[in-house]
């Protein structure tokens, strides 16, 4: 089992682009406290089609997905939605190096 629930609802996130923001090279997390006493923590992930085909976009989609499963239930900040908006060069990046940045993004955006 994950250690977030997953966003569909576009309204969700609308809201959480009124919350802080981190940007790097490979993504742009926003992550906006939801204020309704649930601890969960959710996730949304979403990647226009300026970065690339179907195929390009899957695969950046699952490797978010992978780094979201490994730091978010530890650097997650609970009761917050956490969005990640997929850049077109994230894709190229090192897993190793988009690691580094997404715990640094969380950690200075969950404090």
């Amino acid at each position: 089992m994950r250690g977030y629930q997953v966003i569909k609802k576009r309204p969700d996130f609308l809201a959480a682009n009124r919350g802080k923001r981190y940007a790097t090279p490979g993504f742009v997390l926003l992550v906006h406290d939801r204020r309704d006493d649930d601890p969960a923590k959710r996730l949304g992930i979403t990647i226009t089609k300026k970065v690339g085909n179907a195929v390009v976009r899957n695969r950046m989609r699952r490797r978010f997905r992978e780094l979201a499963a490994e730091l978010l239930p530890t650097l997650g900040k609970a009761g917050a939605d956490h969005i990640l908006i997929g850049r077109e060069g994230g894709i190229e990046r090192d897993f190793g190096q988009l690691r580094e940045e997404m715990t640094k993004a969380l950690g200075k955006l969950s404090a």
